[in-house]
């Protein structure tokens, strides 16, 4: 299925936020790909979250999600959905605040093998794998999951489909 093309107008950020695609990748299973990070310098202040990054230049957030995903997990057969959620927030990490406007993305695929292909050289000091989760395992887990309601949006849309447009998430600021 095609990604759903979102009006310029809609596109545009103001206040110097970084624009984030990130994606949702759900496999056959109905588990989600998740990567394990960590503050490069400290191995032990770690987190999950879904794989995504910055838009370059002047391509779409569709092909940024697209182009981050093969990028942190070689994955490139996917069908990239709707966008789901839109969330701001603002993390130190690596020694400075990032400031960002995500917007993630639903993809399904089959194909579950899992190889970081061209990650930047902050990416090879910080993340650590990935690996794909079950509803039930997220909401058991205590480690930190971004974002914070994870398990509970994964839940309503395994439940409930894509929502009929994107739902904002609260804005999340790490201190």
């Amino acid at each position: 299925m095609p990604a759903e093309s979102v009006p310029a107008a809609e596109d545009s950020c103001t206040g110097g936020l970084r624009r984030v695609a990130r994606v949702v990748l759900l496999d056959p299973r109905d588990r989600i790909l998740l990567l394990h990070g960590h503050e490069p310098d400290d191995l032990a202040d770690d987190w999950w979250f879904t794989p995504g990054g910055g838009v370059e230049g002047d391509e779409t957030r569709e092909q940024a999600a697209l182009r981050e995903l093969a990028e942190e997990t070689g994955i490139t057969e996917v069908d990239l959905g709707p966008v789901l959620w839109r969330r701001r927030c603002s993390f130190p990490f690596a020694g400075r605040r990032w400031d960002q406007d995500e917007w993630y993305y639903l993809a399904r695929t089959t194909q579950t093998a899992t190889a970081a292909t061209a990650l930047t050289e902050l990416e090879r000091r910080s993340v650590v794998g990935a690996r794909w989760w079950t509803c039930p395992e997220l909401a058991r887990t205590h480690e930190t999951v971004y974002p914070t309601r994870l398990a509970g949006l994964l839940r309503t849309l395994l439940d409930e489909g894509p929502p009929a447009g994107p739902v904002t998430l609260d804005t999340e600021i790490v201190q």
